[in-house]
């Protein structure tokens, strides 16, 4: 009896040191899996080791974090254990209901023997694998449920005990604090580019840089700040009833760029007209099928104005691809910022840009008084002396030039009004005079006619003809030195737009072999028509010296 008893203990003593070794062993892992989760910055990366390394320390053949967001349902989940094949097989991930929505309104650890035996099972979505045993684990960061641990299926057959979930708690603590840690680096490490993003806009835009480049900038600072795949800054037409993709940046910008939203038909037009920034955990289950966004396959969205409401300058719109985290708070308070700082550069170099024009205003107001009150009046006051000493020229040949002096002088007079009219015109920025319109077109002409067109424009062009006019005398203008290029064969081309009194006439002349009856009809068809419809009258005849002589007025 004794030599029994004596073995008994032995065994027992052998069984109680294979469990403290086996004990020590897990500890050991579970430092190391500590350590290893905590030496992570990058949030997705440590979310995902916090996965693995959970199934590895119960012997789990699957495990997943579900991250929970707004209205307690589950905005990411990440899975391991399944192969590619089998996520692909899945229906949908899960949402956040039956035991994984016990877990996320009642966040205490939950260990099962069979997940079908539970009252909450609600059950696998269409082409998921079988699983029987359980273990859910929250997740807290703080005083916040981050997410919540799953594992199932342990290895072996067996269920997991006691000891299995104390392991996964003493985890999901060590893994709340590099979650934590994370999130803080994540957290500086965007400030700084916030700092660093809303100095060089700043800059830029008070430096005189283009704000469509500066545009760039925001996108590409914005794209940096949040870890977005896709940022785009939607600005207003003159109208504000649409919006338009004017700069963008990530994966699919340039199918995106240019495109226009209207403003009563899409969430950013709510965010402009509001002022208020707004968001979207996942646009692949929201209300509108339509979003350029949900076809390229983004999930999480934010967006947020720049400037606030009533003078909203536009909206900025970030995306993620489908699956990853949404935009945080943190996230939509720091993009405001930096949103509102932007629009305030934004209005302090229009208003730069206005005083700049203004001062050019001036300039031009000055030197076209000058002009008017100096150079003219000296001039006008050469050719009159000139005039009054013809009679006292004997001599016909000095008559004449006297009289040829006073010609120049009476076009240089012309030529000098004509300017002072064109310094007192439109300097609107990025809208060219109808004036530069004329110039561009006749020296565009040159290049096919092999010569340069005069060119005269007398009168306030720029301030007397209104657009939809000088819309139709650009198109006639065209229309003329197109003819003189294909039928005229002519070696000379003359062009004179003037305003004179409540009438602007535009003639086009030219040396070449004139036009026949069958081609001045049809040549002169269009240009009629045009002349008709604002109440005035086109002729295109032949002069004594030949060529084509085409004159086209308008009443004003």
């Amino acid at each position: 009896m004794p030599h029994v008893r004596l073995d008994e203990l032995l065994a027992e003593l052998q069984v109680r040191l294979n469990t403290v070794l086996a004990t020590r062993d897990r500890v050991h892992v579970l430092l190391e899996a500590v350590v290893s989760v905590g030496s992570e910055l990058d949030l997705e990366t440590v979310l995902r080791r916090i996965v693995e390394t959970a199934t590895k320390l119960v012997d789990a053949s699957y495990g997943a974090l579900g991250v929970v967001g707004h209205e307690s349902t589950l905005v990411q989940f990440i899975p391991v254990g399944l192969t590619e094949e089998e996520i692909a097989r899945i229906e949908h991930w899960p949402h956040g209901l039956g035991l994984l929505g016990l877990l996320i309104k009642d966040a205490r650890p939950l260990r099962l023997g069979r997940i079908a035996d539970h009252p909450e099972s609600y059950g696998f979505p269409l082409g998921h694998p079988p699983m029987g045993t359980f273990l859910g684990v929250p997740i807290r960061v703080r005083d916040e449920v981050f997410g919540n641990l799953y594992l199932t299926e342990k290895r072996g057959g067996g269920e997991f005990d006691e000891e299995d979930e104390a392991i996964v708690v003493a985890l999901a603590t060590a893994a709340g604090v590099a979650v934590d840690n994370a999130r803080l680096y994540e957290m500086s490490r965007r400030r700084e580019t916030w700092l660093q993003a809303s100095a060089e806009v700043t800059t830029r835009l008070l430096s005189g840089t283009d704000p469509r480049q500066v545009l760039s900038v925001v996108a590409g600072s914005a794209l940096a700040m949040t870890d977005a795949d896709l940022v785009e800054v939607l600005l207003p037409e003159p109208s504000r009833q649409s919006l338009i993709v004017e700069s963008a940046d990530g994966e699919g910008a340039q199918e995106l760029l240019g495109a226009v939203f209207v403003v009563s038909e899409t969430l950013a037009g709510d965010v402009f007209v509001q002022g208020e920034p707004m968001s979207d955990p996942d646009m692949q289950s929201g209300p509108r099928p339509g979003s350029p966004l949900r076809r390229l396959g983004y999930g999480p969205v934010m967006m947020v104005p720049l400037g606030g409401a009533p003078n909203v300058r536009g909206v900025l719109v970030l995306a993620k691809r489908s699956g990853r985290l949404p935009f945080s708070g943190a996230d939509e308070q720091m993009l405001q910022a930096f949103a509102g700082q932007a629009a305030i550069a934004l209005e302090l170099a229009e208003a730069r840009r206005d005083a700049e024009r203004l001062s050019l205003l001036e300039d031009r107001d000055r030197i076209a008084k000058d002009l008017h009150d100096v150079v003219i009046q000296r001039l006008f006051a050469t050719a009159m002396t000139l005039m009054s000493t013809i009679r006292l020229v004997e001599r016909p040949e000095a008559a004449k030039r006297v009289q040829h002096a006073i010609d120049e002088l009476d076009g240089t007079i012309r030529q000098i009004r004509s300017s002072i009219f064109a310094l007192q015109g439109s300097v609107e920025q990025g809208a060219p005079s109808l004036r530069g319109r004329i110039v561009e077109l006749v020296e565009g002409a040159a290049g096919h006619l092999g010569f340069m067109p005069g060119l005269r424009m007398e009168g306030q062009i720029d301030a007397l003809v209104p657009e939809p006019v000088a819309d139709h005398l650009l198109a006639v203008l065209r229309e003329a030195l197109s003819n003189v290029v294909r039928h005229s064969r002519a070696t000379r081309a003359d062009v004179l737009a003037e305003v004179v009194g409540a009438e602007l006439a535009l003639v086009v002349t030219d040396n070449g072999v004139g036009l026949g009856e069958t081609a001045r009809r049809s040549g002169l068809r269009n240009i009629e028509e045009r002349a008709t419809r604002l109440g005035g009258s086109a002729e295109l005849t032949t002069p004594e010296a030949g060529g084509t002589r085409l004159c086209w007025r308008i009443p004003l």
